[in-house]
């Protein structure tokens, strides 16, 4: 591929792919053997050239000009099907020439029989794309497109200059500017080598990093420190001798008319020496490093502590000129982001409603800027001179790409200057939903299997460039990590809107699909997350995007109707498809054998979490396929005959699918990259040693069915020491446990099963040897974070762990046979390690049930024998859990964090570490030495404490309950009394109380903040009062409990209370008085076993409500207060309801018109469902039957004909008449669109 310039057009890229293909060594074949005329070919790659060379003109003018956009459109409309052309071409030839290899048949012979039967077509369709081709060329000039430079660009702002807008202008940057200042100001950390620090200020565009350095450079507290300040803009175009001149100028505050860059520095160094200055660089954009330091050469010269602060929306420019720690912006909380707006918008300073609608309309215009300070301006202004609310709703309900903001340029310029294949990888990402986390491996898949990743010549694997581009663009903002360990990610809603605006038309995302889904012709990449319409054969969309490459299901929701024709349509339709996603539908056993047949289907297969049983032997057809997801597919149990002819496949990830063993000749494989798991099985062909030619393997993998490696030999003959692995599970299954006689054998097999010393996770479950080979726990693996060792229940002695030098996690699991930890825990030989385990952050011990003490290093730590190791420096979390035989006290590690003593009642506590946030305990021993230390140790800070079987005579909460705790569980406690509280706790949102038998009240007076609420089986308690409002409360579960009588008499206050629950509580009457006032957001209400309940509060049900689920609480049916529910979208019925034989009963009230969903379960006498009683629910969409033994018929016209799915489950009586579309019962659901019947849609 040729070589490309940041800033050259999206489409320049997939231009070159079409333009490698066309001198790829299939199409030269298809020239050699004389059935394409050599000059079709040129006349394609001529105009290819052409185009290409005005793309970087029509890609700026696409914006404002939509002659210009309609035609860049049309270009790559043509180009795709090129590429579609093409790629069929190589496709099949690629695979023939496989396939004959053993029969030497020459690739030109199969051209010349392919010929025979496609050649008219595919000559025609090569004819007709050259033609359009042209024809699409003509007009370029009749739009005056022309060739420009690729970084030639207009700059989007105007420069910066130091002048700031004034403090009150600011708002929400007073950590942010405190922060800044400090690293300003503060000398400490400028060693005596390095004069003049760099200071980098990272952040995306727009969220106000030069607001914030002309703050701060216009501080008083800095103009006194510096004895020269100097202010530059940067921007896009980096041109060294400029900046150098307006540092000059800066600093002298006059013009400079030197025009020689020797002279320059040379003068700008005599100025600078000496001297204690600060340099800002505003909008810092060039990567170029020896840029960077030729820049520097002058500045060098100043005084210990000047400084340079350089603003810039690129990690990577941070990186590079950072010499100390950057300080990354982030973007502001909602609160400040609406002042920011409202500042801008000028609102009416008097209060009125007008003022209060705009205030309305504001806040949720604020919400799409989402923490941009910049859009949050530029949408203010717009809206300044403003006070129409229909100008106001117009901006809320418009794309914000329309909108004459700065932002528009701000984040577009981002774009602009990436290179081409970064583009098209960023523009795919508008397939994700909005706010949608992630992952990054998965990303790159995708875009391996569109073929965006162009590989380089320096040897590194598509994998390895595809991270490349990840880093790139998150280094930029367009992504933004959201989770742990930098592996999910999410794009602000402004960048994503950015790339939808870009995909235009052939990327389509849509919630809904189905046959009103207004989709383009055009379209060539599709996400979605449900069905609204059965797909059919006529299935309009398919036949408007018959082109499509992706077809991508995400957080796939199934629809409520049959749907089993989808894959066999999907796949006769699609041709072109590259991505295939049937993730998560649900009733998907089998995949049609036609999938074999879809000769651009060869990148990326997703079935995961199906109920997929076997896959179609026309898999392994797809000769091309480099991704095959099966995870979760819990009834698949074996791969493919055929599999190994998979020979591009590079990722094959099956987690959570139960493989009973691999498909012969994995070995065949040899470009696999990813393999989740191997389970081993007996036969040669299906043995471990498959694994030695999978040298490519990297990252994680599982090994399992361990036991049926049956020597050291073909253990060794696996490779697993030449493979470059993260990540490793060793696993033998549990039933093989004893079925072994040579325990020195297991040794030597696990000893070949060595890993390199790239290793961070291993795991080891089920070994069946007495000791553990040297390599585990050999200091050497110095990346090594994570160890667990479980079912390993021969084994009587641990390995030297303590040698591992950055182990943080530790788990021991399932170890019957261990009794004492000793000193070799801690050494190798004789060894003893200066500090073991000195990076361990957490340690398990679990279901050790012979485990009694630890045996010290002798005279190595000041510790009573058997007590807990006091060495560990960094340790934050400890785990002890079912060690019954263990006496110890805990160590007095000062970092520990959590601390969880489970089952395990020898153990005790002498101390509370002060950092203690989290503490779990169980028993009574513990429980008891907790409240003697508890009173010794009055500053601790827990946040999360349950404490369960206290026998002890001590009064709980009282007074022991520290004011930082959150959360609480109490859980079979002897004396537990809430009366006694003496202070409030306003950090408590989280109780827990269960089997609590000497609880009789619960005041919740000292809980003002409290958040979840939920009391089990206690069987004594009888009133949950509190006379203060519960602003907070959301979650309330109440079980259990057969004295529980009701709430207080004044009812219960908690405006934001939204669920309810309360279960087998029979001497409960009523639900709180006045619940539609003091509970106005209550939308979630059940209420089971509770057969003395017979009416809803007086005053009704507050109109938030939307679920009811109300089960054996018969009376509640009969009152007419349900009727009245005329808000109430959901509604479960429980039995057993006895006697009652038909549904609705004659005693029943009518059920609320407003229902969407109804479902009746248990009902143990019901023989009868009564349609005309349902006739009046015209908004209800599913009904669901379920466990009515007795049920049998149905009588009436019809159910409601809005109804969409009908599920009737273990009720066999009319489950055998639905399946035999019995004439009473069929013409009265026949019309309904999905009818399942015990799990089985008919």
């Amino acid at each position: 591929m040729a070589a490309v310039a940041v800033g050259e057009a999206f489409l320049s890229a997939f231009i070159e792919v079409v333009l490698d293909r066309l001198a790829s060594p299939e199409v030269i074949d298809l020239i050699r053997g004389k059935k394409v005329d050599v000059n079709l070919i040129q006349r394609l790659k001529n105009t290819l050239y052409a185009v290409e060379a005005v793309l970087n003109d029509a890609e700026q003018k696409q914006f404002k000009d939509s002659a210009v956009n309609k035609w860049l459109d049309d270009l790559k409309d043509a180009v795709y099907v090129a590429d579609d052309i093409l790629d069929h071409i190589s496709t099949k030839a690629a695979a023939t020439s496989w396939k004959n290899k053993e029969k030497q048949v020459s690739t030109l012979n199969y051209f010349s029989r392919f010929f025979n039967f496609e050649e008219r077509d595919m000559f025609c369709k090569l004819e007709n794309i050259a033609a359009r081709l042209e024809s699409i060329l003509k007009f370029k000039d009749i739009l005056g497109l022309q060739h420009i430079a690729s970084d030639h660009h207009s700059s989007w702002r105007t420069p910066s200059t130091s002048l700031d807008a004034g403090e009150s202008s600011i708002f929400g940057r007073d950590k942010d500017k405190e922060a800044i200042l400090k690293l300003l100001l503060d000398d400490d950390h400028v060693d005596d080598k390095t004069c003049v620090s760099v200071i980098p200020i990272v952040g995306m565009g727009g969220v106000g990093k030069t607001t914030l350095a002309q703050s701060v450079y216009n501080h008083d507290n800095i103009k006194q420190k510096f004895d020269v300040q100097a202010w530059a803009c940067v921007s896009d175009h980096f041109d060294e001798f400029k900046v150098t001149k307006a540092i000059m100028e800066a600093v002298t505050r006059s013009a400079c008319n030197i025009n020689n860059i020797e002279l320059l520095h040379l003068d700008l160094k005599e100025k600078l020496s000496g001297k204690k200055f600060l340099i800002v660089l505003d909008d810092f954009w060039t990567e170029d490093y020896d840029a960077w330091n030729s820049l520097l050469r002058p500045l060098q010269y100043g005084t210990k502590g000047s400084k340079i602060l350089v603003t810039t929306h690129i990690k990577k420019v941070a990186s590079m000129v950072q010499t100390f720690q950057g300080y990354s912006l982030e973007q502001l909380s909602e609160e400040d982001c609406w002042s920011v707006f409202a500042n801008h918008a000028c609102l009416p300073p008097e209060e009125s409603f007008e003022k209060m609608d705009l205030q309305k309309i504001g806040k949720e215009i604020v919400r799409k800027c989402q923490g941009l300070p910049l859009a949050a301006q530029s949408l203010g202004g717009l809206l300044r001179s403003k006070r129409n609310l229909k100008d106001w709703d117009d901006i809320l309900n418009s794309n914000i790409w329309e909108n004459e903001s700065k932002i528009i340029p701000a984040l577009r310029i981002s774009y602009h200057y990436l290179l081409p294949y970064l583009k098209r990888c960023f523009v795919y990402c508008s397939l994700y939903p909005k706010d949608y986390e992630f992952h990054k491996d998965n990303l790159i898949l995708l875009w391996m299997a569109e073929g965006l990743l162009q590989p380089k010549r320096s040897g590194m694997t598509l994998e390895e460039v595809g991270n490349e581009y990840f880093n790139d663009l998150a280094s930029r903002s367009f992504f933004q990590c959201s989770g742990n360990e930098n592996k999910s990610f999410v794009m602000h809603d402004l960048v994503h809107d950015l790339a939808t605006l870009l995909g235009g038309e052939f990327y389509y995302r849509t919630e809904e699909l189905g046959n009103e889904t207004k989709i383009s012709t055009k379209t060539r990449h599709l996400s979605f997350s449900t069905f609204t319409d059965p797909i059919s054969e006529n299935f309009d969309i398919f036949g408007r995007a018959k082109h499509l490459r992706t077809f991508l299901t995400i957080n796939f929701d199934h629809p409520p109707f049959k749907n089993e024709k989808a894959p066999c349509t999907i796949l006769s339709n699609l041709k072109c498809l590259r991505v295939l996603s049937f993730s998560h539908f649900p009733y998907l056993d089998a995949l049609p054998d036609s999938i074999g047949e879809l000769i651009h289907l060869c990148y990326f297969l997703d079935i995961s979490k199906t109920t997929i049983k076997t896959l179609p032997k026309s898999l392994c057809n797809l000769y091309n396929l480099q991704t095959l997801k099966l995870c979760y597919c819990n009834y698949l149990k074996r791969l493919p005959n055929g599999m190994q002819n998979l020979v591009n496949l590079r990722h094959l990830s099956f987690i959570g699918t139960r493989l009973e063993e691999m498909t012969g000749e994995m070995s065949k494989l040899k470009n696999l990259q990813y393999l989740s798991c191997f389970v081993v099985g007996k036969p040669e062909e299906k043995g471990i040693k498959e694994l030695g030619a999978l040298s490519n393997l990297h990252g994680s993998l599982s090994i399992e069915k361990l036991e049926n490696v049956t020597n050291n030999f073909e253990a060794s003959e696996a490779k697993i020491m030449d493979k470059h692995l993260e990540k490793l599970l060793l696993s033998w299954s549990l039933d093989a446990m004893n079925n072994f006689t040579d325990s020195q054998s297991e040794m030597d097999i696990l000893c070949k099963l060595q890993p390199a010393k790239y290793l961070e996770k291993l795991g080891i479950d089920g070994y069946r040897g007495t000791r553990f080979p040297e390599w585990v726990g050999d200091p050497s693996y110095h990346n090594l974070t994570k160890l667990s060792l479980s079912h390993c229940q021969n084994c009587c002695i641990l390995p030297p762990l303590g040698q591992l030098r950055s182990l943080k996690k530790l788990v021991i699991y399932r170890m019957s046979m261990l009794k004492i930890i000793g000193s070799e825990f801690f050494k190798i030989g004789d060894s003893f390690s200066e500090t073991p385990f000195p990076s361990l952050e957490c340690l398990v011990f679990s279901n050790m049930p012979c485990w009694e003490m630890w045996q010290h290093p002798e005279d190595s730590y000041d510790s009573f024998p058997g007590d807990f190791p006091s060495h560990l420096p960094v340790l934050e979390k400890i785990r002890i859990d079912g060690c019954n035989l263990l006496g110890s006290s805990l160590p007095r590690a000062h970092a520990i964090r959590d601390l969880y003593i489970i089952e395990s009642n020898k153990v005790v506590l002498h101390e509370l570490p002060l950092s203690l946030k989290v503490l779990s305990i169980e028993g009574r021993d513990v429980t008891k030495s907790f409240f003697e230390v508890i009173v010794i140790t009055p500053s601790i800070s827990i946040k999360n404490l349950e404490i369960e079987d206290c026998s002890s005579a001590v009064l709980f909460p009282r007074d022991f309950l520290p004011l930082s705790l959150e959360r609480l569980s109490i859980i079979n406690f002897r004396n537990l009394d809430f009366s006694m509280q003496s202070h409030l706790h306003e950090s408590f949102k989280y109780l827990r109380i269960d089997r609590c038998d000497s609880l009789a009240t619960l005041p919740l007076e000292a809980l003002p903040n409290l958040y979840s609420l939920e009391i089990n089986n206690c069987k004594s308690i009888e009133y949950v009062s509190a006379s203060k409002i519960l602003q907070n409360l959301f979650h309330i579960i109440i079980r259990d409990c057969p004295k529980f009588v009701s709430f207080s008499r004044e009812g219960l206050s908690a405006p934001n209370l939204k669920q309810l629950h309360i279960f087998n509580c029979f001497n409960l009457k009523s639900l709180p008085c006045h619940v539609n006032t003091l509970l106005p957001k209550l939308n979630d209400v059940q209420m089971y076993d509770c057969p003395n309940t017979e009416m809803f509060p007086e005053g009704g049900m507050p109109r938030s409500l939307r679920s009811l689920c109300v089960g054996n609480c018969e009376k509640l049916l009969r009152n007419p207060s349900l009727t009245s529910m005329d808000m109430l979208t959901r509604l479960k019925i429980y039995g057993p309801c006895d006697g009652v034989e038909s549904f609705p009963s004659k005693g029943f009230v009518l059920l609320p018109p407003s229902l969407t969903s109804l479902d009746l379960w248990t009902f143990s006498s019901l023989h009868t469902l009564e349609c005309m009683g349902l006739l009046h629910l015209k908004s209800l969409q599913q009904l669901t039957v379920e466990d009515c033994p007795m049920l049998e018929t149905m009588e009436g016209e019809r159910l409601p004909p809005s109804l969409i799915k009908l599920e009737i489950v273990e009720c066999p009586l009319l489950e055998e008449r639905c399946r035999m579309k019995h004439p009473q019962i069929w013409p009265k659901i026949s019309l309904i669109r999905g009818i399942m019947v015990d799990g089985k849609w008919i």
